[in-house]
């Protein structure tokens, strides 16, 4: 089954759309396609937003590394850099800050029909994108490259089994739910 799917593109195509598809119905089942459960995310009301992405990384986090142990997955990270990473958060935090969604949620709303998610959000990544392809030779020369730390995973940095790295964040994620359950977030 595992090389079938190696071997088939349009499969590889297929189960993306249907986990895609998946995950757009929970994001709008949890509320995080609400523009109101967002804004107040971003005034610290409402947790809703932080509670479902961490669970999704979470489960993310725990799925491609047991993939990776019974070798059905390979990890190939991108080399990364303090500059790129400015970059990206500014850009994403621009984005979220003026729409009110983030790109998996604008996209789920979308889909739900909602009209500033399509036309605002959509059309402003495919905007922005382009932009960013435009600008991107001169980016490159002058910040995505400054601050490089490479092609290392955290745990290739910190020098510790990546199942350390896995349960340090489970149990510091588990604490920050339980704090944020405890103050009525």
């Amino acid at each position: 089954m595992i090389t079938k799917i190696h071997t088939s593109k349009r499969l590889q195509l297929g189960i993306g759309f249907a986990i895609g598809i998946g995950f757009g119905f929970a994001l709008q089942r949890g509320g995080v396609t609400n523009f109101d459960i967002i804004v107040n995310q971003l005034l610290f009301r409402d947790f809703t937003v932080v509670k479902i992405m961490l669970s999704a990384m979470l489960t993310g986090m725990i799925g491609v590394h047991l993939l990776r142990k019974y070798g059905l997955a390979q990890l190939h990270p991108k080399p990364g850099s303090v500059g790129s990473t400015l970059v990206g958060g500014l850009v994403f935090g621009v984005g979220f800050g003026l729409l009110g969604y983030c790109p998996g949620t604008v996209v789920a709303a979308a889909a739900h029909g909602k009209l500033d998610a399509l036309f605002g959000g959509l059309l402003g990544m495919l905007a922005g994108a382009g932009l960013f392809a435009a600008w991107y030779p001169r980016l490159e020369k002058s910040i995505l490259n400054k601050g490089s730390f490479g092609e290392k995973t955290l745990p290739e940095l910190l020098r510790v089994c990546e199942w350390r790295i896995i349960l340090v964040i489970e149990v510091l994620v588990l604490g920050l739910f339980v704090w944020l359950e405890k103050a009525g977030l």
